[in-house]
């Protein structure tokens, strides 16, 4: 399925509407194999949307979409053996909470690769080392931590042994503290060559790992290049004002707060003050 003289990912055109919503606007994109892109944008500028249309979790409007040398736009194409060859991670886990981590491991290998259940035991154990979670192995995921949890997400998707993976903001319902050792293995996956296609707000992770950087907004590709072009000198006004509110939010002039600002003519909420001498003995309390 895989040639070299071909991208991994072939976007062309691309479009997507909900109803009357034009979410995704002619986006032109390629991914090369080994290559890592971070894609970059506010809220609702279609990232996501573009992620799951690359394995046609979402059906495209108009254009054209190539997955490792597969139109998968093609009405007659067999999605599910593409899918086969694509690791996805989503911003929630979606691991089976009455299965071990070994299970949730290998039951895709058996059902779906067909692999025998020590071959895919094996395999199991091979990926919770990689991405640190050997201990784990017995354990369910009720009793992991979120971070814990993607890890083994990326362990279950690196079981299928997929020729590319797709990320979409796989840290952004973590803790704080947890979101790094997702980056870690996300870290070692691209330097192992892994082809990785990434809707991200970690700047600082598209900055030290991708080797292309597109910035998204209103459902259009405004600008892509080098994390140092994009990132460090964007060429694109709209781009520099995204940089500036991500990096900067404290900086904010006072115009612009008050474009964030909830819309006028909210009615205002007054919070009644308490007496401290009788709290809790008032009506009502």
């Amino acid at each position: 399925m895989t040639t070299p003289e071909i991208p991994a990912v072939s976007i062309k055109g691309l479009h997507k509407s909900f109803d009357s919503l034009e979410v995704l606007r002619g986006i032109d994109l390629e991914v090369a194999y080994g290559e890592v892109v971070c894609v970059i944008g506010p809220s609702g500028s279609g990232k996501s949307t573009l992620l799951r249309c690359v394995n046609l979790l979402e059906q495209p409007t108009g254009g054209s979409i190539q997955v490792l040398g597969v139109e998968v736009t093609d009405p007659n194409v067999d999605i599910n053996e593409v899918r086969r060859h694509i690791g996805m991670l989503f911003q929630h886990f979606n691991l089976f909470g009455h299965l071990s981590v070994m299970d949730n491991l290998t039951i895709a290998q058996r059902r779906v690769l067909r692999r025998h259940r020590a071959e895919a035991v094996r395999v199991a154990r091979q990926n919770l080392e990689r991405v640190g979670l050997s201990d784990k192995i017995d354990s369910y995921p009720a009793q992991l931590s979120g971070g814990q949890q993607q890890r083994v997400a990326i362990a279950r998707s690196l079981s299928m042994a997929p020729a590319m993976m797709l990320f979409d903001e796989p840290t952004s319902a973590l803790d704080p503290e947890l979101v790094g050792e997702v980056l870690s293995v996300m870290r070692q996956l691209a330097a192992e060559g892994m082809t990785m296609l990434v809707v991200t707000h970690e700047m600082a992770f598209a900055r030290e790992v991708a080797d292309r950087v597109v910035f998204m907004d209103d459902g259009r590709i405004i600008e892509q290049g080098t994390p140092v072009e994009v990132l460090g000198n964007p060429r694109e006004q709209r781009t520099r004002e995204f940089l500036r509110r991500v990096l900067e939010p404290t900086k904010l002039s006072s115009e612009e707060f008050l474009e964030t600002a909830p819309p006028a003519g909210l009615p205002e909420i007054t919070v009644p003050k308490l007496d401290p001498h009788n709290y809790g003995g008032g009506a009502g309390l």
